[in-house]
């Protein structure tokens, strides 16, 4: 006998769309991306910024990937993809991208904490430097999660 609903004949949707976004593995992450993302631009920017080429890079990808992140976020809340394959191989490049991106602004973060601990700046901003650097590699460590599961799915 016939199936009395046509979309029970239909494969269920690989990609999530709505609240289950939070609840999927790869997914999942984005969420702590951006929020650990957020936490390097606003503590690069409560810095002295004594070192603009190093900081500026680590400024603007942490901005960049943040806004880009949300926006993906939104688009999977909302069911933008369709289902669509192309999103997975958008997202896998992406975030394996990104990744790379992050890890040369933790390590320029990282190197303008060194030089900020020697500099005759406030105390409290080589804490800063210190803390960006930290979430600057927290960060990077969700992007490689995040690229490496959505590989292996």
């Amino acid at each position: 006998m016939a199936s009395a609903s046509p979309t029970a004949a239909t494969s269920q949707s690989t990609l999530p769309s709505g609240p289950v976004v939070f609840k999927t593995i790869p997914y999942a992450f984005i969420l702590p991306e951006i929020i650990c993302g957020a936490w390097v631009w606003i503590l690069v920017a409560a810095t002295s910024v004594s070192f603009p080429l190093l900081q500026g890079w680590v400024m603007y990808v942490s901005l960049t990937s943040c806004l880009i992140s949300l926006l993906l976020l939104i688009s999977y809340l909302f069911g933008f993809h369709r289902n669509s394959n192309n999103w997975k191989v958008l997202d896998s490049l992406y975030h394996g991208a990104t990744a790379i991106l992050y890890m040369s602004a933790a390590v320029l973060q990282a190197n303008a904490t060194i030089n900020s601990e020697f500099s005759f700046s406030s105390p409290l901003y080589y804490q800063l430097n210190c803390a960006a650097s930290f979430f600057a590699f927290i960060t990077t460590f969700l992007y490689i999660l995040h690229a490496f599961s959505n590989y292996y799915q």
